[in-house]
């Protein structure tokens, strides 16, 4: 089959192409099973292969090209968004609105997670595996988003703050200060989605708060949107801590990568424990992330495959 694909601006297509059309390479390689072939020509791209692989590839540029023009350096990544989304169409994929940037899922785990984030139906929700799948981001997103449309009056993130070889005693200043660090990933995804003074403002005023799990004892968190980051690096006595913080009109989000335990070996994790114990309980939400749903460096895919299956040789062996 073959046919061309016009985009709606022409003015977009250099960037829809890419430089040395980098992205028409990367489209024919993920449709390579459907011999999928893209070629600029004219004012469009045309598409050859599989019935199947140039549908997709047509909705996968629809929706490239619909991020480009709200965004026109979104690049690659974008484009990997719009072929997974082209693949799974029944599932949506939902645009947060009213931060610095509009944040539209990536990856179909991403949409599920974006879905949890925004519905009504859970009121804790698990967001689960490794680095660089956006279940922090979104989180913080969707928590940026709940301040601005007023569904939330506060913002509280915590996570632990394990030493991992670091001692904490040694370093400068109160406790709140030694622990800025740990913090410091937080605070960039708040200037991200909200811009870097107001996300300042907020802290002052105490809309925003971001503290270590010791802050979150004996309180009651009440008409709050909280996320617990590194969960994974929390007890099971903190965990259930922090979980019966939940007050009325409050939303949970725990995320963490059950693959990276910075926990003494004899001290079990708490996200683990939390995971098994909760399961199907009602409103509780679940969304586990894979190393296909990473949005940095293609090779850090690769490289969280490679180390998945070390673990797994060794705990056939």
């Amino acid at each position: 089959m073959s046919q061309v694909w016009t985009p709606k601006d022409a003015a977009l297509l250099p960037v829809i192409c890419g430089p040395n059309h980098m992205n028409l390479l990367y489209l024919e390689s993920e449709l390579a099973d459907g011999d999928l072939k893209a070629e600029s020509q004219g004012g469009g791209i045309r598409l050859q292969g599989s019935r199947e692989s140039v549908a997709t590839a047509e909705l996968a540029l629809s929706v490239f090209e619909a991020v480009l023009a709200k965004n026109p350096e979104a690049g690659l990544p974008a484009l990997e968004g719009a072929v997974e989304q082209a693949r799974t169409p029944n599932q949506s994929y939902k645009t947060l609105t009213g931060l610095k940037v509009p944040i539209k899922a990536q990856t179909n785990a991403q949409a599920k997670y974006l879905d949890l984030l925004t519905g009504t139906a859970n009121d804790l929700i698990f967001g689960v595996g490794p680095a660089g799948t956006g279940k922090t981001f979104l989180a913080v997103a969707a928590g940026a988003a709940a301040l601005k449309n007023k569904s939330a009056a506060r913002l509280i993130i915590t996570r632990p703050a394990v030493e991992a070889g670091e001692n904490l005693g040694f370093l400068p200043g109160d406790l709140e200060e030694k622990v800025e660090p740990y913090l410091r990933p937080i605070w960039d995804a708040l200037d991200e989605t909200l811009g870097a003074d107001q996300a300042g403002r907020l802290r002052e005023k105490r809309v925003i708060e971001v503290a270590p799990l010791a802050f979150m004892r004996g309180r009651t968190l009440k008409n709050a949107f909280v996320i617990m980051d590194e969960a994974q690096n929390a007890t099971v006595a903190q965990m259930k801590m922090v979980l019966t913080r939940l007050g009325r009109d409050s939303r949970m989000v725990v995320t963490g990568d059950p693959g990276q335990v910075d926990l003494p070996r004899n001290q079990p994790s708490g996200l683990a424990h939390a995971l098994r114990i909760l399961r199907g309980v009602e409103g509780v939400g679940r969304v586990t992330f894979s190393a296909n749903d990473v949005r940095r460096h293609a090779l850090v895919s690769r490289i969280i495959l490679a180390y998945d299956q070390d673990a797994e040789q060794k705990r056939d062996d």
